[in-house]
């Protein structure tokens, strides 16, 4: 299987290198940008691609309120382009598709009810997705984080939120969001799962079980033996601010009738994540 990866050097298509290895190429947003035709015409000419996954996104949330021409372009026309050239395409979506005024977890054929400009564009390239290409599958997750950390951001959220509790020394954590925070290690292994059953259409793929915010950031402290002071507060929107779901939680039916596994728990992945990032009290940069 011949894949291009494009969103190369960020936190999931850096897991999906590792586990392609020789059989995939990566080119990150600086050596190809997914709204260049042209480049992306000489990229699918000299690779040939089987597979192509596009884990390029606008994904600063309160940004793509500020650029929201920019966000559509390339959140939505762009994957269209990719779409309809005819090579099947893995294309990675979100929870904030959802409005998350539900108690119930979301599962894939649930309305979705986006509401902001970055929710309303992934779900936007979503349809294009799934309209123009010949065989898409489309991957909605929540809370990503992974070894490659997220450039565009800082660093992922378990390594802001231990630098903000060093240097702060103090944390105010929203209590009333829920999801699921999913390592992208085992995100990518799921979505070559999915591949390789044939699978196609939108499936959910996220870390077991679910938390809030606080409850994250909790585990995050106790296990890189932070000790700090973390308030628990309650989403406030400002006007003109980003109304984020407050239940981003999703449930997997579809991805359960394919055969898919599930991820591991949501605590059982952090700890790994922390071992292996040197970041788990005992193993380096614990304070």
């Amino acid at each position: 299987m011949r894949a291009l990866i494009l969103g190369g050097g960020g936190q999931l298509a850096s897991e999906l290198s590792a586990l392609l290895s020789s059989d995939a190429t990566a080119f990150s947003h600086e050596a190809l940008d997914i709204c260049d035709g042209p480049a992306l015409d000489r990229a699918y000419r000299e690779l040939a691609p089987d597979v192509v996954f596009n884990c390029a996104a606008f994904h600063n949330v309160d940004e793509c309120e500020r650029q929201r021409e920019q966000a559509w372009r390339i959140n939505v026309e762009a994957v269209q382009d990719l779409a309809r050239r005819g090579v099947p395409l893995v294309h990675v979506s979100t929870n904030y598709v959802f409005d998350g005024r539900r108690d119930e977890p979301y599962g894939e054929e649930d309305l979705p009810a986006p509401r902001s400009v970055y929710a309303l564009t992934k779900l936007a390239g979503e349809y294009a997705a799934l309209a123009y290409g010949t065989r898409t599958l489309v991957v909605r997750s929540a809370g990503l984080y992974g070894l490659s950390g997220s450039a565009s951001k800082g660093g992922n959220f378990v390594q802001r939120m231990l630098a903000r509790a060093r240097e702060q020394g103090h944390l105010r954590m929203v209590a009333d969001q829920r999801l699921q925070p999913t390592f992208t290690a085992d995100l990518a292994a799921a979505v070559l799962e999915a591949v390789r059953a044939g699978g196609a259409g939108v499936v959910h793929l996220t870390a077991g079980g679910a938390c809030s915010w606080y409850e994250f950031t909790q585990a995050i402290m106790e296990l890189a033996g932070v000790d700090v002071q973390i308030e628990p507060v309650d989403t406030q929107v400002s006007a003109g601010g980003v109304d984020r779901p407050l239940n981003g939680v999703l449930a997997r039916p579809r991805a359960n009738a394919l055969g898919l596994s599930e991820l591991r728990p949501w605590r059982e992945a952090l700890e790994d994540y922390m071992r292996r990032a040197g970041l788990a009290l005992g193993v380096g940069g614990a304070a």
